[in-house]
């Protein structure tokens, strides 16, 4: 079994970062210990910090240089460091060497490492397939099936490749494809699209789509090219570093040739590190990281939340993100279109006691909850693929399913529009007959969450737009928009279709953030600016896709999380701001000969702290009203 820091490691991705932590630790022990004076050795303790933090930066700097004449800002410090100790200043050496091991540490933790989605959705793939040729059947490899080969698929198995129906009837689960948690009814002549589960009756199927064109793996490869096209931010220090190096070797030799006085120009190189600028902006990732993990978010990614500020779009999935993901008995009404039937309720929910279908359970679930009466003996159960229940009760022949169950039984419906208006609402209708009469209808719906309404409000408040995707049909897409006041939706959307939603963004310069809880909306986490994965209820590979996961589901908190982007930018700019200045008016008073290498090098560190206690304030921010 795994501790809790080997778990917490595995998640983040800081297994290789607890050698890193030692050294470090040990280095500042060493500035510290050189800093009174003590040292149980004849040499300053400084020379641990320079070993252990100094000698891997001036090593990165050369490499860099020599490989590609990268210049970033380990160059300046390489030059700062070699400089004080050819005039003997050993602290300022070990303590810039220090500080900037330790900004470089803090910004690789907001780094995650681990990428396991696209390992996942290969798990996904079907491995066999069950052909038929030649009357009987044989089991071969699934990337073996050619186009127009006949398949049969049992019920529990996933669909090897894409294919269309040619004899039987089932329902198919296909929230790996759509992200809705219903199952599909087909029939001869219905596709079904590789990596979808047979939930119930078997079939035969011609295969149309095999191989890489299948569904399952256009998706795998729609989340590896969303992932290449999305761009690394550079750390500003480093976007700098060459005009800073230019500034400051140019500053050191005019001091140098002007006052005579080798001193001041190392002084000028120590106190125009960096190290305030280098701490800028991991110190308030990994603030505002803090502050997020606090209200329910992983960020997984160190450059997120700056992404996330600079977002105008937020588009969500609605399955399992706005809703809760699980259908709900909202309406019985029975046979003359008048209130709740408690009767009719029973029957049905003693009908589907023993039915697998999630509809069923659904009923049942919802009957125990709000009726909490005992269910009715059922003998004779038969399970209709495709259609639904038949199920003796008291002695009454008890029906419930779709029309065709009722039209093959024999069954004739009212005149009424009751079930047609609950479909356009985006509703799911469940008949019942009892005795070859109609009885009535079970109308179930998957819900809203309680905090999406506030939650969409409180966006609007901070000029984001927001923008439903849904692979649900049109008139339940369009009656949780309505609901919600969400102006731009699309419906029955594969994964390929909410990937090119957020392209048509990103082209007409809109940053968008991607908000799902399905495999299916994988490529889209992945190829938004910033991807958001439902921790809870969502699959592991959108958690895996996504740069931050929403652990406890509450979306409530979300406006908190944009808000916090916004904050952290805001505290980035300080931070820089201030740690240019005091290195500018640090480099004057070096230039007058009024600093020396080691106060500069407290001065300079002095700024750390203060960039440092800055980014503090960010981890129990909160804005206060949304």
């Amino acid at each position: 079994m795994k501790n809790k820091l080997e778990q917490l490691e595995e998640l983040l991705g800081w297994g290789g970062i607890r050698k890193d932590m030692v050294l470090l630790i040990l280095s500042g022990l060493a500035v510290l210990a050189s800093l009174i004076g003590w040292s149980p050795f004849p040499l300053d303790m400084a020379w641990i910090a320079i070993i252990l933090c100094g000698i891997p930066i001036i090593l990165e700097a050369v490499i860099g240089l020599v490989t590609a004449f990268d210049i970033k800002a380990d160059v300046l410090v390489s030059l700062a460091l070699i400089a004080s100790l050819c005039i003997g200043e050993i602290f300022a050496a070990g303590e810039v060497a220090f500080i900037m091991q330790l900004g470089a540490l803090l910004e690789e933790m907001t780094v995650a490492k681990a990428r396991a989605g696209i390992e996942k959705l290969v798990h996904l793939t079907p491995q066999t397939a069950r052909v038929l040729a030649k009357g009987t059947e044989k089991v071969i490899p699934a990337e073996q099936v050619q186009v127009d080969d006949l398949l049969r698929v049992l019920p529990g198995e996933s669909v090897p490749v894409d294919g269309v129906i040619v004899s039987g009837q089932t329902s198919i689960n296909q929230a790996v494809m759509t992200g809705e948690s219903l199952p599909v009814d087909k029939t001869v002549g219905d596709e079904v699209s590789s990596g979808t589960v047979n939930q119930f009756g078997a079939f035969e199927m011609r295969a149309t789509r095999v191989g890489e064109d299948s569904s399952i793996q256009r998706m795998i490869r729609l989340v590896q090219s969303a992932d290449a096209g999305k761009a690394k931010i550079v750390g500003i220090a480093d976007r700098w570093a060459t005009w800073i190096v230019v500034i400051a070797l140019t500053a050191a030799t005019l001091t140098w040739l002007i006052s005579g006085q080798i001193i001041r120009a190392v002084t000028i190189l120590v106190v125009f590190c960096p190290c305030a600028l280098v701490l800028a902006t991991p110190t308030a990732i990994m603030a505002a990281i803090g502050n997020a993990t606090r209200h329910g978010f992983l960020v997984r990614e160190g450059d997120a939340l700056e992404r996330l500020s600079k977002t105008c779009i937020i588009a969500f999935d609605k399955t399992g993100t706005l809703t809760h993901g699980t259908p709900e008995v909202i309406a019985v009404k029975n046979a003359s279109g008048g209130e709740e039937d408690t009767e009719l309720f029973r029957l049905a929910a003693s009908a589907e006691l023993m039915s697998e279908h999630p509809l069923g359970k659904a009923i049942v679930r919802c009957y125990k909850q709000t009726v909490a009466e005992e269910l009715a003996a059922v003998s004779d159960f038969r399970m209709i693929p495709g259609r639904g229940v038949c199920a003796s009760i008291e002695g009454k022949i008890v029906l419930a399913g779709n029309l065709a169950l009722l039209s093959e039984q024999g069954v004739a419906l009212p005149e009424s529009d009751a079930a047609e208006t609950y479909l356009a609402q985006g509703c799911t209708v469940t008949y019942v007959a009892v005795d070859a009469a109609f009885a009535g209808l079970i109308v179930l719906s998957d819900t809203l969450r309680a905090e999406s309404a506030d939650m969409i409000h409180a966006l609007a408040e901070l000029h984001v737009e927001p923008v439903l995707l849904t692979g649900d049909h049109e008139n339940a897409a369009q009656a949780i928009a309505a609901q919600l006041q969400i102006g731009q939706v699309r419906a029955n959307c594969l994964p390929e279709d909410k990937l090119q939603a957020i392209e048509t963004y990103q082209r007409a310069g809109k940053q968008v953030c991607m908000i799902g809880d399905g495999i299916n909306d994988a490529p889209a986490l992945k190829k938004a600016a910033v991807g958001i994965a439902m921790g809870g209820v969502g699959s592991d590979i959108a958690v895996d896709a996504a740069d931050i996961a929403l652990v406890d589901d509450e979306v409530r908190e979300l406006p908190h999380l944009v808000a916090l982007s916004k904050r952290m930018m805001t505290t980035i700019k300080c931070n820089m701001s201030f740690s240019m200045v005091l290195n500018f008016l640090a480099i004057v008073l070096a230039i007058s000969g009024m600093l020396g290498p080691v106060v500069g090098a407290l001065v300079h560190n002095a700024g750390s702290i203060l960039v440092i206690s800055n980014s503090a304030f960010l981890l129990k921010w909160k804005k206060k009203q949304f």
